[in-house]
This record gives structure tokens, C-alpha cells and sequence, in this order.
């Protein structure tokens, strides 16, 4: 559901996980639960569904569209859902951008192919996320992949031409460093004044919060959705002090999630994490990225402990 505020898209959203059976079927109950639960949190303004934690390159054509339907069923009434569009080819990309609209999205994110951190430029680009405003009328936001990510992450003159496309209303900033990150958000400040940069990458939330932010799309959001919005009221407030203090627990088990080697390891980690919790009775992925051995899960078991989640979830 979009407000009528001046910037309805302003705000932190939760990047949602999708729960698997033990068979890898989705278990569509436990993603309606999910929904509620992080809906439900104050400060919490909607939710990124089929987004790289989500596993949307590992979700068929009809589990994505059904992932957008739980969420708008679910939630819809109370909440904004964005549902993340993630396609090699443009004539898939405007199918699923069809798919968005029917099945109720509020709005969708347009993730670079991954065939493009081999190359691309930026004609592709451009005639890419042209293909999916002509395929739907939905507002559209845009995804700055990380400085690492090779041709994936925009150049400054491909960023501005992406902003001033119509109807661009946000950009999931996860360059995953700031000086990138500031130096995309002034640009896009400078071009397109109305489209909210959200800084996204969950390492570097307090620091790119202290910068300037108009909202964030995390996937930590799902474990720690109260103190990610804390900490950038505590930053908006100028109080350094409670924002340090939730950074001290936030940041070592964001790194133990995305931080650590392999990275596209990160979503199994978080689904690992909700069943150590107990919020979920399992922490099934996708193959091939398996399940995570022993030494990975006592690690996260410790960083969770250290970030209070286990006693919270327990209690």
C-alpha cells in the first residue's frame, strides 16, 4: 500500500527471505508469518520480496509471481511491497514486470542481469529498464550493485541517465563502501532530487546513515528490524551516543553474514540464523548453495549470542 505522503517510498524495508521445506518446496504459511511478523515492527515501511536474499535467481516464474501475491494478501493493506525483477533478457524481464503488476506489487526493483559484471554498457542498460516501464505502469526503483560486482555496479554517467527515467522513484544504494556511496547519492541529489537513495549495504548501515538516507532495503532487517530502524532514528536525531550502542551490536553480525567468504553464502547464513532463533524450523536453501557446515553455524551461533538475538528470540 502506497501513502499519500509527499515521499511514499521513504523509509527502512525488511529484503525478505523464502522459506524452503526439506524437499525445497515453498512453504507458503511460513512466508505469510514472515510478512506479518516484520510488517508488524514499528518503523518497518514495507518489503523487498523476490530480492537476492530471496533467492529470486533461484525461484521459477510462478513462485515469484505467488511470493508477490502472499505479500499483498498478507500485508498489503498496511505496507508497501517491492518485489525485486531480476532477468537476463528484456523480453523475460517484461514478463515478469506484467507478472508484478497482476499480482499486486506496489512497485519493482530492476537488479542488473548477472551477465553484466562480465560486461555490458550503457545502451543495454538504458533499453533494459526501458523494457520494464513499457511492460508495466508501476513505479520503479533502481539496484547500484557493490563497488566489487564488477560491470554490475553503474558508472556515474549510466546512474544519471537510469535516475531521470520516468517514474524512478528510489534507488537501493548497496555499493557496499562509502565514498561510493556519497558520491552516488550527491550525484543523484544533483539530477533527480525526488528519487530516494536508501543506503543498502547492511555493513556499512551507520556510516552511510551518518552521511544521509532515505530509507534502506536490508536483509539483516529480518533478524534485527527493531534496531536498524533505532539506529537510523538515533542518527537522524544526532544522538551518537544510542547510535554507537546499537552499531556495536548490529555491525559484528552483519559481518559475520556478509562479510565472511563465500558471499553468496549470505542468505543461507540468514536462514541458518532465523532457525538458531527459533523463528523458523528450518533454514532450508536452494541448491547448489547446500546447507552450511558445522563450523559456519557455531559461528553464527556466537555472533548472534554476542548481538542479544538468541536470548530476545528465546524469551
Amino acid at each position: 500500500m502506497i501513502s499519500n505522503s509527499p515521499r511514499p517510498f521513504r523509509g527502512i524495508y525488511a529484503a525478505t527471505l523464502t522459506p524452503f521445506d526439506r524437499l525445497e518446496r515453498m512453504d507458503e504459511d511460513l512466508l505469510a508469518d514472515h510478512f506479518r511478523t516484520l510488517a508488524a515492527r514499528d518503523g518497518i515501511v514495507g518489503v523487498l520480496c523476490n530480492g537476492h536474499a530471496g533467492e529470486v535467481f533461484l525461484l521459477e516464474r510462478e513462485e515469484r509471481r505467488r511470493v508477490i501475491e502472499i505479500a499483498r494478501e498478507t500485508i498489503g493493506d498496511r505496507a508497501i511491497v517491492v518485489t525485486g525483477l531480476l532477468a537476463e533478457s528484456s523480453r523475460e524481464a517484461r514478463l515478469h514486470a506484467a507478472d508484478a503488476q497482476a499480482a499486486g506489487a506496489d512497485g519493482i526493483l530492476v537488479f542488473p542481469p548477472f551477465s553484466w559484471a562480465l560486461s555490458q554498457e550503457p545502451g543495454m542498460v538504458i533499453r533494459h529498464h526501458q523494457a520494464v516501464l513499457e511492460a508495466t505502469d508501476l513505479p520503479i526503483l533502481l539496484y547500484q550493485a557493490g563497488v566489487r560486482t564488477g560491470a554490475m555496479a553503474y558508472p556515474p554517467g549510466t546512474l544519471e541517465k537510469l535516475a531521470c527515467l520516468p517514474r524512478v522513484v528510489g534507488i537501493k544504494e548497496g555499493s557496499w563502501e562509502t565514498a561510493a556511496y556519497d558520491s552516488n547519492r550527491r550525484l543523484v541529489n544533483r539530477v533527480a532530487p525526488s528519487v530516494e537513495v536508501m543506503a543498502s549495504g547492511d555493513e556499512h548501515l551507520f556510516p552511510c546513515f551518518a552521511i544521509g538516507s532515505d530509507g534502506s532495503m536490508v536483509s539483516l532487517a529480518v533478524l534485527m528490524p527493531d534496531e536498524i530502524v533505532g539506529l537510523e532514528r538515533a542518527v537522524a536525531r544526532g544522538d551518537m551516543v544510542t547510535a554507537r550502542a546499537l552499531n556495536a551490536r548490529i555491525q559484528p553480525l552483519a559481518n559475520a553474514i556478509y562479510g565472511a567468504a563465500p558471499g553468496g553464502f549470505a542468505t543461507v547464513r540468514l536462514k541458518a540464523c532465523m532457525e538458531l532463533m527459533g523463528l523458523w524450523p528450518s533454514g532450508q536453501g536452494r541448491l547448489p548453495i547446500g546447507a552450511l557446515d558445522q563450523s559456519e553455524i557455531a559461528r553464527l551461533r556466537l555472533a548472534l549470542k554476542a548481538a542479544g538475538l538468541l536470548e530476545v528470540a528465546a524469551a
